[in-house]
């Protein structure tokens, strides 16, 4: 499968907003929006995200949307985000995507953070370079308790 990055268009928004509201991929992710359903929120979220200096991409696996892929944060503390539709897990494709990422955002360090039994992404940013600096707890909307999160960062 051919990943490639490209700005996100209007006419994404509404696979984004399916994915997101996939059962399974809420719980991996954990700490999402607290009413993922609301499409109202959604829109007002990608509104603020696309007018901020987050550098934000969608994600196409053989030309069509597959996820999301982003930088966001001020320089120096800068984190790495991706969502990938749950039909193309352990397809490699988050990982090329998140390289396809990097290799346009220089910037350094980066960050980014996992639950801390999200294998899957742990991988992902691992097979990118990221090391493991940090544990957290924090609350996750997603399963309705406080879980551990892990921090990773990219140096270089």
């Amino acid at each position: 499968m051919h990943i490639a990055l490209r700005a996100v268009h209007d006419s994404d928004l509404p696979v984004f907003f399916r994915q997101l509201n996939d059962p399974e991929a809420l719980r991996m992710a954990a700490f999402t929006p607290a009413d993922p359903a609301d499409r109202d929120a959604f829109d007002e979220h990608w509104r603020k995200i696309r007018a901020s200096s987050a550098i934000v991409r969608t994600v196409l696996g053989d030309g069509d949307v597959v996820g999301s892929a982003a930088v966001y944060g001020e320089p120096g503390e800068r984190e790495v985000t991706y969502w990938i539709d749950r039909a193309f897990w352990g397809r490699g494709v988050a990982t090329a995507a998140l390289r396809a990422l990097l290799a346009e955002v220089r910037d350094r360090p980066l960050y980014a953070r996992a639950a801390a039994d999200n294998t899957g992404s742990r991988r992902v940013l691992e097979k990118c370079g990221f090391e493991t600096s940090a544990r957290a707890r924090g609350f996750a909307p997603a399963r309705g308790e406080v879980i551990d999160e892990v921090v990773l960062h990219l140096a270089e």
